[in-house]
């Protein structure tokens, strides 16, 4: 497929027009998507997009204005759709939702179709993936779940950044001619490709910040005090070993909850990430549990396959959860408890899952097994550590600041653990408010 006929470029016209950023709000229109029904699914079909048996496909630029203006989609876009985008921050309304699901059902159609072709032409077991629409991770579990391959695997940092990755393997092998040495398990290693950070460099920027902190020379007491955190249903910023490659948090920069607590998915979203209460988060779970609690029967250790919740692990819903679950207010629908983890189950029962090996060395792994044995759960909130409109944590100093704005309880990092009562309030206020403003909320 050659530009500017993309299915990249077509979710991101849908993501524009619903109000959301392009290039970041594709997430949320993902998650959104639960929320509606597939009404414009035929309109998008025989107006926007000539579809073929095969995948390819080519777009009616009548209804696109990227190519020659500044905006994604043009008059005749919004003719179609019922009226004007959305504005941003704007009310989320039936007909965003409904959008939402509409180009992703699209979507899934037009990736299953590739995948056939590709299977027809090369007649492969496996099928590996990389590009911006790599990371819809709930078409991703839907092509794996059709059967046309064996097996899948997808990059972790798919869409542009992945190019760096790219660019590197190019040199390595192509232009140097070095030899690729392949191994049969996952070589990329929970993508822990970023830089690390001694203890000495974490309590140089704890000593700077003239912030309260306690040390511990003892690993399993450290976990101890976290899981004793977690326990509380407090919120918990984690900051340990080398830094992720890609979009999502896998359990190094991340902020971690009990999946438990009913109120902590609506309570991380509006008080830590400062973003809005539908978006869902994701479970991290042990992988010799994760079939306990999902329907999925493989590792997936980069937050890219969406799975089922278990129906042993569902709530039956009372009149008041029903009529709520009706309701148009989104926030009303997040609040209803639909699992025994309800913070990290979808509206729709999905949940978007990172699988953890228990065996591995990580100290994200050491915890987990730590909050099995003290809870007899295999399962934690993990969502990036940042809020909305910056990039996930990079130094220590990165990390203090975000704790100290934001309503997170307590924050681990390296051998410290900082609790967010024993801090100046004063000082957290001030950087509360400079961050709002520079989180695109002002």
């Amino acid at each position: 497929m050659r530009f500017p006929h993309s299915l990249g470029l077509l979710y991101s016209a849908f993501t524009y027009f619903c109000g959301f950023k392009v290039n970041s709000g594709e997430y949320k229109l993902m998650g959104l998507a639960p929320y509606g029904e597939p009404r414009y699914t035929e309109a998008i079909k025989e107006k926007l997009i000539d579809l073929r048996e095969d995948g390819s496909f080519a777009l009616n630029l009548e209804y696109f204005n990227f190519c020659q203006g500044l905006r994604m989609t043009s008059p005749a876009f919004a003719d179609l759709f019922g009226g004007p985008p959305r504005q941003p921050e704007a009310r989320i309304t039936q007909r965003e939702m409904d959008l939402a699901t509409s180009i992703q059902v699209v979507t899934e159609e037009i990736v299953i179709r590739m995948a056939q072709t590709a299977k027809r032409l090369t007649g492969k077991d496996n099928l590996c993936l990389a590009g911006g629409v790599a990371l819809n991770c709930v078409a991703n579990g839907k092509l794996l779940r059709k059967g046309i391959f064996k097996d899948i695997w997808v990059q972790p940092a798919s869409g542009d950044a992945g190019g760096a990755l790219g660019a590197a393997l190019f040199l390595q092998h192509q232009l140097l001619d070095l030899e690729r040495r392949p191994e049969p398990s996952d070589s990329m290693q929970d993508a822990a490709l970023g830089p690390s950070f001694t203890s000495e460099a974490i309590q140089e920027a704890l000593d700077q910040w003239e912030v309260t902190y306690h040390s511990f020379e003892s690993e399993a007491d450290l976990l101890e005090r976290a899981v004793e955190s977690l326990r509380s249903n407090q919120v918990v910023g984690w900051f340990q070993d080398r830094m992720e490659f890609g979009p999502r948090a896998l359990g190094n920069r991340s902020i971690i909850g009990n999946p438990s607590d009913p109120s902590m998915q609506v309570k991380m979203n509006t008080q830590i990430k400062f973003r809005e209460s539908f978006r869902p988060f994701a479970p991290s779970v042990l992988l010799e549990d994760a079939s306990k609690y999902f329907d999925i029967d493989r590792p997936s250790p980069y937050m890219l396959l969406v799975a089922s919740v278990q129906e042993s692990q569902h709530c039956s819903l009372n009149a008041e959860d029903e009529s709520r679950m009706r309701d148009p207010d989104l926030t009303k629908r997040v609040s209803v408890a639909r699992s025994s983890i309800p913070s990290v189950t979808h509206v729709d029962f999905s949940a978007r899952i990172q699988t953890v090996d228990g065996n591995r060395s990580s100290r994200y792994a050491k915890l987990l097994r730590t909050w099995k044995q003290r809870t007899g759960k295999s399962v934690l909130i993990n969502t990036s550590f940042n809020v909305r409109g910056e990039p996930i944590v990079h130094t220590p100093s990165d990390a203090i600041r975000c704790f100290l704005a934001t309503d997170m309880d307590c924050l681990v990092i390296g051998d410290f653990i900082l609790y967010k009562h024993e801090q100046n309030p004063g000082r957290g206020e001030a950087l509360r408010k400079e961050l709002l403003a520079r989180s695109e909320l002002d």
